[in-house]
């Protein structure tokens, strides 16, 4: 697949997947999410690769749904359906890597980007980081199977904050809630990373 919204780089035994939208703050249309699965299922047979970095270019680690352009309806019902699960499919295929995940994490990690940045292992973070699930400000429901994730790291209370309350939760109090392993200034993020790494 050639990939148009994110970049794949290895170095040695550790490699870098960077969403790749900064204009949009790395906002995630239907072609982004398809392309992070297939790179999450391209290391499935990759022996060489020990760790996966997940970071975002620009200010921003991802800032959930582009919902400023509609992708197309496909004509076919089929392609429509598997296209709406797309997103629980993407944090899957996250989930079931055998790789060591870490999240290089700057900025916002909103909606499907908290769902993203929950999927993974370990959490690296900028003092200005924070995480956000705004879907309660549009009278959605979070998806992709990721509330029991939220669930895990955070226990049922602060679960309840983020989500029901679609409170902002800046990087020093991810750190006390136990989303984020490390916090560190933001031009630090990728070499502490890459330290985990």
């Amino acid at each position: 697949m050639q990939y148009e919204h994110i970049d794949v780089a290895r170095d040695g035994k550790i490699a870098t997947v960077t969403f790749n939208r900064p204009e949009k703050a790395n906002a995630l249309n239907a072609r982004h999410i398809e392309e992070i699965e297939h790179a999450a299922l391209g290391f499935r047979d990759d022996e060489d690769t020990r760790v996966v970095i997940f970071t975002g270019a620009g200010k921003h680690f991802n800032s959930g749904a582009d919902l400023t352009g509609g992708d197309p309806e496909h004509p076919r019902l089929a392609i429509r359906r598997r296209r709406r699960r797309i997103g629980e499919r993407c944090i899957q295929a996250l989930r079931d890597m055998d790789q060591i995940t870490i999240a290089a994490w700057r900025g916002a990690a909103m909606g499907g980007g908290a769902c993203i940045a929950t999927a993974l292992d370990f959490r690296i973070g900028a003092r200005d980081c924070f995480m956000s699930y705004p879907e309660i400000l549009i009278g959605v429901n979070l998806m992709w199977q990721s509330l029991p994730l939220c669930v895990h790291l955070v226990g049922p209370a602060r679960a309840k904050r983020l989500v029901i309350g679609g409170e902002h939760i800046a990087g020093p109090t991810l750190l006390e809630w136990g989303v984020l392993d490390e916090i560190v200034d933001k031009d630090d993020v990728m070499d502490k990373a890459m330290e985990w790494a």
